[in-house]
């Protein structure tokens, strides 16, 4: 592999590995694994801060050139995303002899939604409010390019928080973007947050919303849906068949039930990520003095929804890298 430093050293503070240009070293300090990726600690020789170096295999993919233009062209749209509740991703890069790709991210020492949620069990309903608006207004930022960018797994172990501010990103768009194409002959995806729609591969970014649902449905709870189940076979036949998870009853607050109900909903009824926002559940007082809505609701005023898109400025500097790619994956856990 190109920027491979060979040490006979133990020091950990010597790095394994650089990137093609340089700037990143990768440290030989494992953050946490998955299936489909493992994540090392790594430092920022520019900026002087730490990284999150996320390597995934790609065994399955890399057959045909044209499978690497096909990721490339993944990698040009997903570099331009940029949003406060986008995690931000510096870097990427192909590593063609083993058969890798390697993305350069933010880190974040709270770690997963999902982590910080079941290690701080005592949880006022106000902050769980506040993390589903940044989540939504993450959605809205994607659901609302031309076309829509959907995330297709979305869920708490991908989700992220910088716990002294409570400040939530959502993370993981790239792999879920290299795994569809990499087993194109299969749902990717989480079954206990896969919307039925899914599995009949119709469907649009309303997906993302009833996974949203699922996720409040586990902050609330403490439970991953469907946890009733030992099996997948099991999760698909109930939730194509309508039946919701049995920790959706356990759930004593009517309004918050409600609105997940509204997330789980039917595709046909199912609300938007805009629309969520809107929502009485959501609205506290600051934020109805921050967003109006005029008419019926529908008819949103530009500044309101231009300042919840958050679109970037044309003239942010922008880091330079011969790769840039929006796309962190990347839950510590697996």
């Amino acid at each position: 592999m190109d920027g491979v430093i060979d040490h006979e050293s133990n020091d950990s503070s010597l790095y394994v590995e650089v990137d093609p240009t340089g700037r990143y070293g990768r440290y030989n300090e494992i953050l946490g694994k998955g299936a489909s990726k493992i994540v090392y600690r790594g430092f920022d020789e520019y900026e002087g801060i730490e990284i999150a170096w996320n390597q995934v295999k790609l065994t399955d993919f890399l057959q045909r050139p044209e499978d690497l233009e096909r990721l490339y062209s993944e990698i040009h749209l997903l570099k331009t995303l940029k949003h406060k509740n986008i995690m931000k991703f510096y870097t990427s890069w192909v590593d063609t002899s083993n058969r890798n790709i390697n993305f350069v991210t933010e880190m974040f020492t709270s770690g997963t939604l999902r982590q910080y949620r079941l290690k701080h069990k005592k949880v006022n309903i106000r902050a769980v409010k506040h993390w589903c608006r940044q989540i939504l207004e993450g959605l809205l930022y994607l659901h609302s390019h031309d076309p829509p960018v959907i995330h297709r797994d979305l869920k708490c172990d991908n989700i992220f928080i910088n716990g002294n501010q409570g400040e939530v990103k959502i993370g993981d768009l790239g792999l879920a973007a290299i795994l569809r194409k990499s087993h194109a002959a299969r749902c990717v995806g989480t079954p206990e947050f896969m919307a039925p729609e899914v599995y009949t591969e119709e469907y649009n970014e309303l997906v993302d919303v009833y996974s949203f649902g699922m996720c409040v449905l586990e902050m609330v709870t403490f439970e991953y849906p469907y946890s009733e189940c030992t099996h997948p076979a099991q999760i698909y036949k109930k939730v194509t068949s309508g039946k919701k998870p049995e920790a959706l009853y356990k759930v004593n607050d009517p309004e918050v039930r409600m609105f997940v109900e509204k997330c789980l909903a039917s595709v046909s009824e199912r609300l938007s990520a805009w629309e969520l926002l809107q929502d009485a559940f959501l609205r506290t007082d600051d934020i109805r003095k921050e967003m109006r809505v005029t008419g019926n609701g529908n008819d949103i005023d530009k500044a309101d929804r231009d300042r919840v898109l958050q679109l970037p400025d044309p003239n942010e500097h922008e880091r330079q890298s011969s790769s840039n790619f929006m796309g962190n994956c990347w839950d510590y856990t697996g």
